[in-house]
């Protein structure tokens, strides 16, 4: 694993932008969470964001956000949670009331697994731009070969006002350019070491790291090389990796520009200083 600290980055300055710590797979750990947090900042992780999917294990979602300081939640329904029960615009701000919940979402539209029938993720995926404009929080979206209508929107009642992030991005660079000029960030994860992913090693290439962050989406998506395994906010420095080598640049110069540019969007989160 790379070095992080000894690149010349400050202590801790990873953070992985996207996981759901409440699904993680702790056989490996032995069932204990604790030994995965340990071994987190062992391996640099300074923060960590935990996903909101559902309103009925967000709960869950919230309890380790206040449990863990380096730890911090999102409220929101995925796009292909169809059968969980939906969030009113009015439930999503109250929530986001809580200190520890910083964005919306996770949100969205995907089309490679249910664009057979789209208008229920449209009327959802409104409803959290809604909210993301009411509370002035960025959302968190998940998008899948739906590039037009994502961005059509987002436009459209998004109304200049909301910002946020694409997270596990695979789309193009057009897509990535367009969602950057209305004042989104880009996220990548460990798919961008997979041996298939040359088209979005070149969108990596091209894209400013100002504009970048980087995430696990744990416990799915292991990086190479861990392939295979579980996946957890530890192997959040091999994308760092991959990302430092795709942009000519070291690892500790993805860790810290990713950083900030982490807490530059999701404002209201307060950085952790390791004791």
């Amino acid at each position: 694993m790379t070095d992080i600290a000894a690149a010349g980055a400050p202590a801790l300055p990873l953070v992985d932008s996207h996981c759901h710590l409440d699904r993680l797979d702790l056989k490996a750990h032995e069932g204990d969470f604790g030994a995965v947090m340990r071994a987190a900042e062992a391996a640099g992780v300074g923060h960590m964001l935990c996903i909101g999917v559902d309103m009925e294990t967000f709960p869950n979602v919230l309890a380790m956000a206040e449990d863990w300081p380096q730890v911090y939640a999102t409220v929101g329904v995925h796009p292909l949670y169809r059968k969980s029960r939906p969030a009113t615009r009015e439930e999503l701000v109250q929530q986001a009331r809580h200190p520890k919940v910083v964005a919306i979402g996770e949100t969205g539209l995907d089309y490679f697994y249910a664009g057979d029938d789209p208008s229920w993720q449209h009327e959802r995926f409104i409803t959290h731009i809604q909210a993301a404009r009411d509370t002035g929080l960025p959302l968190v979206i998940h998008t899948r070969d739906a590039r037009a209508d994502t961005l059509a929107l987002l436009r459209e009642h998004g109304g200049g006002e909301v910002r946020g992030v694409l997270h596990c991005f695979t789309e193009d660079l057009a897509m990535a350019e367009a969602a950057i000029d209305m004042g989104f960030m880009i996220s990548i994860s460990g798919i961008a070491t997979f041996a298939s992913a040359d088209a979005l090693r070149d969108v990596v290439r091209a894209l400013p790291l100002s504009s970048l962050l980087i995430e696990t989406d744990s416990p799915w998506l292991a990086p190479v090389p861990h392939r295979g395994k579980p996946n957890e906010p530890r192997f959040v420095a091999e994308v760092a990796a991959q990302v430092a080598s795709l942009k000519g640049v070291s690892p500790g110069t993805v860790a810290t520009v990713t950083r900030d540019n982490f807490f530059r969007l999701f404002s209201k989160a307060q950085p952790v200083v390791p004791a």
